[in-house]
Protein backbone atom coordinates (compact mmCIF):
# COMPACT_ATOMS: atom_id res chain seq x y z
CA UNK A 1 0.00 0.00 0.00
CA UNK A 2 1.05 3.45 -0.97
CA UNK A 3 0.88 4.93 2.61
CA UNK A 4 3.66 3.80 5.15
CA UNK A 5 2.48 1.90 8.31
CA UNK A 6 4.54 4.43 10.63
CA UNK A 7 1.93 7.26 8.98
CA UNK A 8 -0.75 6.19 10.60
CA UNK A 9 0.57 5.12 13.64
CA UNK A 10 2.16 8.42 14.33
CA UNK A 11 -1.57 9.87 13.47
CA UNK A 12 -2.43 11.48 16.99
CA UNK A 13 -3.35 14.85 19.29
CA UNK A 14 -3.20 15.60 22.45
CA UNK A 15 -6.47 17.08 23.44
CA UNK A 16 -5.94 19.79 25.90
CA UNK A 17 -9.60 21.83 25.73
CA UNK A 18 -11.35 21.28 29.08
CA UNK A 19 -12.09 18.94 31.86
CA UNK A 20 -15.14 17.36 32.82
CA UNK A 21 -15.27 16.70 36.84
CA UNK A 22 -18.73 14.87 39.00
CA UNK A 23 -19.26 18.46 40.62
CA UNK A 24 -19.56 19.56 37.22
CA UNK A 25 -21.91 18.06 35.63
CA UNK A 26 -25.60 18.05 35.71
CA UNK A 27 -27.43 15.58 37.86
CA UNK A 28 -29.94 14.41 34.91
CA UNK A 29 -28.65 13.48 31.89
CA UNK A 30 -30.20 14.93 29.44
CA UNK A 31 -29.48 18.09 31.13
CA UNK A 32 -25.66 17.61 30.81
CA UNK A 33 -26.36 16.30 27.00
CA UNK A 34 -28.55 19.75 26.11
CA UNK A 35 -25.96 21.91 27.58
CA UNK A 36 -22.95 19.70 25.22
CA UNK A 37 -25.11 20.17 22.58
CA UNK A 38 -25.97 23.73 23.02
CA UNK A 39 -21.62 23.89 22.69
CA UNK A 40 -21.89 22.32 19.84
CA UNK A 41 -24.30 24.88 17.90
CA UNK A 42 -22.90 27.91 19.38
CA UNK A 43 -19.14 26.10 17.49
CA UNK A 44 -21.16 25.98 14.36
CA UNK A 45 -20.10 22.08 14.05
CA UNK A 46 -20.72 20.84 10.55
CA UNK A 47 -23.41 18.54 11.33
CA UNK A 48 -23.74 18.63 15.10
CA UNK A 49 -26.77 16.17 15.21
CA UNK A 50 -24.86 13.87 13.01
CA UNK A 51 -24.53 10.48 15.26
CA UNK A 52 -23.14 6.75 14.86
CA UNK A 53 -26.45 4.65 15.20
CA UNK A 54 -25.16 0.79 15.65
CA UNK A 55 -27.56 -2.02 15.45
CA UNK A 56 -27.19 -5.52 15.21
CA UNK A 57 -28.86 -8.56 13.89
CA UNK A 58 -30.69 -11.50 15.37
CA UNK A 59 -27.95 -13.10 14.39
CA UNK A 60 -25.30 -10.81 16.33
CA UNK A 61 -23.52 -9.56 13.26
CA UNK A 62 -23.38 -5.99 13.92
CA UNK A 63 -23.81 -2.63 11.80
CA UNK A 64 -23.42 0.52 12.06
CA UNK A 65 -24.21 4.14 9.86
CA UNK A 66 -24.50 7.67 10.70
CA UNK A 67 -28.20 9.08 11.07
CA UNK A 68 -29.13 12.54 11.81
CA UNK A 69 -30.57 13.50 15.50
CA UNK A 70 -34.15 15.37 15.00
CA UNK A 71 -35.38 16.01 18.71
CA UNK A 72 -34.27 14.88 21.93
CA UNK A 73 -36.28 15.29 25.25
CA UNK A 74 -37.06 13.27 28.51
CA UNK A 75 -38.42 10.25 26.05
CA UNK A 76 -35.07 9.67 24.67
CA UNK A 77 -33.16 10.77 21.25
CA UNK A 78 -35.17 10.46 18.15
CA UNK A 79 -34.24 10.13 13.93
CA UNK A 80 -35.85 9.34 10.99
CA UNK A 81 -35.37 6.84 8.27
CA UNK A 82 -36.97 3.94 6.03
CA UNK A 83 -38.82 1.30 8.35
CA UNK A 84 -37.54 -1.39 5.72
CA UNK A 85 -33.74 -0.61 5.35
CA UNK A 86 -31.31 -2.73 6.87
CA UNK A 87 -31.29 -0.57 10.30
CA UNK A 88 -35.24 -0.66 10.40
CA UNK A 89 -35.05 -4.52 10.04
CA UNK A 90 -32.53 -5.41 12.64
CA UNK A 91 -34.46 -2.96 14.93
CA UNK A 92 -37.60 -4.82 14.66
CA UNK A 93 -35.31 -8.31 15.60
CA UNK A 94 -33.24 -6.33 18.45
CA UNK A 95 -34.53 -3.04 19.94
CA UNK A 96 -31.29 -2.82 21.46
CA UNK A 97 -29.00 -0.06 20.23
CA UNK A 98 -26.08 2.15 20.96
CA UNK A 99 -25.17 6.02 19.54
CA UNK A 100 -22.04 7.97 19.18
CA UNK A 101 -21.87 11.80 19.23
CA UNK A 102 -18.39 12.61 18.44
CA UNK A 103 -17.46 16.43 17.77
CA UNK A 104 -13.31 16.42 17.42
CA UNK A 105 -13.37 20.00 17.45
CA UNK A 106 -14.79 20.03 20.85
CA UNK A 107 -12.48 17.05 21.54
CA UNK A 108 -16.01 15.22 22.85
CA UNK A 109 -17.64 12.35 22.25
CA UNK A 110 -21.38 11.01 23.98
CA UNK A 111 -21.80 7.34 24.02
CA UNK A 112 -25.73 6.15 24.74
CA UNK A 113 -27.38 2.34 25.18
CA UNK A 114 -30.70 1.78 25.04
CA UNK A 115 -33.90 0.62 23.55
CA UNK A 116 -35.52 1.62 20.46
CA UNK A 117 -39.17 1.85 19.38
CA UNK A 118 -41.08 3.65 16.86
CA UNK A 119 -42.66 7.06 17.47
CA UNK A 120 -46.28 8.07 16.77
CA UNK A 121 -47.50 8.29 13.46
CA UNK A 122 -48.89 11.38 14.04
CA UNK A 123 -45.41 12.74 14.93
CA UNK A 124 -44.10 11.27 11.63
CA UNK A 125 -46.35 12.71 9.51
CA UNK A 126 -45.63 16.32 11.69
CA UNK A 127 -41.94 15.77 11.00
CA UNK A 128 -42.31 14.44 7.45
CA UNK A 129 -44.24 17.78 6.53
CA UNK A 130 -41.55 19.87 7.47
CA UNK A 131 -39.00 18.19 5.40
CA UNK A 132 -37.84 19.47 1.68
CA UNK A 133 -39.99 18.49 -1.28
CA UNK A 134 -37.47 17.23 -2.63
CA UNK A 135 -35.71 15.06 0.51
CA UNK A 136 -40.30 13.49 0.77
CA UNK A 137 -39.78 12.30 -2.57
CA UNK A 138 -37.18 10.74 -2.10
CA UNK A 139 -38.68 8.84 0.75
CA UNK A 140 -41.00 7.34 -1.39
CA UNK A 141 -38.52 6.81 -4.32
CA UNK A 142 -36.05 5.07 -2.36
CA UNK A 143 -36.04 1.19 -1.64
CA UNK A 144 -33.59 2.05 0.79
CA UNK A 145 -30.51 -0.87 1.85
CA UNK A 146 -31.67 -2.44 -1.85
CA UNK A 147 -29.68 -3.04 -4.60
CA UNK A 148 -30.28 -1.17 -7.12
CA UNK A 149 -29.61 -1.73 -10.80
CA UNK A 150 -28.33 1.63 -12.20
CA UNK A 151 -28.88 5.03 -10.75
CA UNK A 152 -30.88 6.45 -13.87
CA UNK A 153 -33.97 4.60 -13.10
CA UNK A 154 -33.90 5.93 -9.24
CA UNK A 155 -33.25 9.53 -11.18
CA UNK A 156 -35.89 8.81 -13.76
CA UNK A 157 -39.01 8.16 -11.16
CA UNK A 158 -37.95 10.75 -8.93
CA UNK A 159 -37.98 13.43 -11.90
CA UNK A 160 -41.72 12.10 -12.44
CA UNK A 161 -42.90 12.07 -9.08
CA UNK A 162 -41.14 16.02 -9.02
CA UNK A 163 -43.21 16.65 -11.58
CA UNK A 164 -46.43 15.21 -10.32
CA UNK A 165 -46.29 16.70 -6.97
CA UNK A 166 -45.11 19.99 -8.45
CA UNK A 167 -48.55 21.48 -7.49
CA UNK A 168 -49.12 18.88 -4.75
CA UNK A 169 -48.42 17.74 -0.87
CA UNK A 170 -46.19 14.66 -0.79
CA UNK A 171 -47.76 12.46 1.16
CA UNK A 172 -45.42 10.47 3.64
CA UNK A 173 -45.22 6.49 2.97
CA UNK A 174 -46.33 3.97 4.99
CA UNK A 175 -43.13 2.17 6.09
CA UNK A 176 -41.40 5.69 6.46
CA UNK A 177 -41.14 7.31 10.19
CA UNK A 178 -39.30 8.12 13.51
CA UNK A 179 -37.50 6.28 16.42
CA UNK A 180 -36.89 7.27 20.18
CA UNK A 181 -33.92 5.61 21.31
CA UNK A 182 -34.66 5.63 25.09
CA UNK A 183 -31.16 5.65 27.32
CA UNK A 184 -30.00 3.19 30.00
CA UNK A 185 -26.28 4.31 29.76
CA UNK A 186 -25.36 8.11 28.89
CA UNK A 187 -21.40 8.53 28.88
CA UNK A 188 -19.77 11.69 28.28
CA UNK A 189 -16.40 11.88 27.44
CA UNK A 190 -13.80 14.77 27.33
CA UNK A 191 -10.39 14.20 26.01
CA UNK A 192 -7.79 15.55 28.04
CA UNK A 193 -3.90 15.46 28.19
CA UNK A 194 -1.91 12.04 27.31
CA UNK A 195 -4.46 9.84 27.05
CA UNK A 196 -5.68 10.31 30.59
CA UNK A 197 -9.53 11.61 29.78
CA UNK A 198 -12.57 12.31 31.88
CA UNK A 199 -15.11 9.95 30.77
CA UNK A 200 -18.50 10.34 33.30
CA UNK A 201 -21.33 7.92 33.22
CA UNK A 202 -24.91 8.01 33.89
CA UNK A 203 -26.36 4.90 34.61
CA UNK A 204 -30.28 4.63 34.53
CA UNK A 205 -30.72 3.42 38.44
CA UNK A 206 -35.04 3.22 38.19
CA UNK A 207 -37.77 5.21 36.04
CA UNK A 208 -36.82 8.32 37.95
CA UNK A 209 -33.16 8.18 38.71
CA UNK A 210 -29.29 7.88 37.36
CA UNK A 211 -25.99 6.97 39.03
CA UNK A 212 -23.02 8.95 38.29
CA UNK A 213 -20.00 6.75 37.77
CA UNK A 214 -16.43 7.75 36.24
CA UNK A 215 -14.53 5.60 34.27
CA UNK A 216 -10.63 4.93 33.60
CA UNK A 217 -10.12 6.25 30.40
Amino acid sequence: MAIEKEVIENLRQDYRLATLSEKDVATYPMNQFEKWFNDALKAQLYEPNAMTLATTSIDRKPSARIVLLKGFSDKGFSFYTNYLSAKGKEIAKNPVVALVFYWPELERQIRIEGTVEKLSKEDSEKYFKTRPKGSQISAIVSPQSQVLENRTELEKKWAELETYYEDKDVPKPANWGGYVVKPQVIEFWQGRRSRLHDRIVYKKADKNSWKIVRLAP
